[in-house]
């Protein structure tokens, strides 16, 4: 039988669904889009094949992911998250950015994606900076690309460049990193030479003001805004 905390507590039966080794990755790499279990197997380095099927066999059974029969010659399932799966997104991408401080600089052998960047992106977003503004953001980093196009508050990330940006970001992978990261500054980046823009600067300012690591750093916990709201008897740990 599947392990289980046996806690009649939300928090612990999401971990007896999604808490093993593994099984918040693949719903990162799937929330990104759908993908073959070859392409699984190949950004989880070290998972195995035989834990990769079980994984797989595990969210499916609970309703996180399905399989489907892709379209083509190939016989190979597709795997994609179902909307029950997709609620996930909000606590996967909180759990990203708090873990990015905790990153320091990439460990030899270190695997990383373009297209996870994608995800810390959408952490950082805020949707208020946005609104009004239709714009499209492009990123080339190393060999890598990737576009987000920003529409009246919503924002949508693609990989491969786009066909008209506003903005196109050129830097090699240490820089993205330490930008991403908070260890580097883009505007001393941009003083150093280590980053280079096409567009206006001032596209620029906009596209760091809607995707700003420092506002999601420093957004104030719902416990701290309803103690000052709702003052009152407290319960101590």
């Amino acid at each position: 039988m599947k392990r289980t905390y046996n806690q009649y507590c939300g928090i612990a039966r999401a971990l007896d669904i999604v808490g093993d080794r593994w099984s918040l990755l693949i719903v990162r790499n799937l929330l990104l889009g759908a993908q073959r279990y070859k392409e699984l197997l190949d950004d989880l380095p070290g998972i195995g094949t035989n834990l990769l099927a079980a994984r797989l066999r595990e969210l499916e059974a609970a309703g996180v992911l399905r399989r489907r029969t892709a379209d083509g010659l190939t016989r190979s399932p597709i795997y994609e998250l179902t909307t029950v799966g997709r609620r996930l997104e909000r606590a996967v991408l909180a759990l990203g950015l708090w873990g990015t401080r905790f990153l320091g600089d990439p460990r030899p052998g270190e695997l990383y994606r373009l297209q996870w960047a994608v995800l810390s992106m959408k952490g950082m977003f805020r949707p208020e900076q946005a609104a009004g503004i239709s714009e499209t953001y492009e990123f080339r980093v190393a060999e890598d690309v990737v576009h987000v196009q920003v529409n009246d508050g919503t924002a949508a990330a693609r990989e491969g460049p786009a066909s008209r940006p506003d903005l196109v970001v050129t830097c090699d992978m240490p820089t993205f990193l330490r930008i991403g990261t908070g260890k580097l500054s883009p505007d001393k980046a941009l003083t150093e030479g280590k980053i280079h823009i096409a567009g206006d600067p001032a596209t620029l300012d906009r596209c760091l003001s809607i995707f700003s690591r420092k506002a999601a750093d420093d957004a104030e916990p719902l416990h701290s805004r309803k103690q000052q709201s709702q003052p009152g008897p407290r319960i101590s740990a």
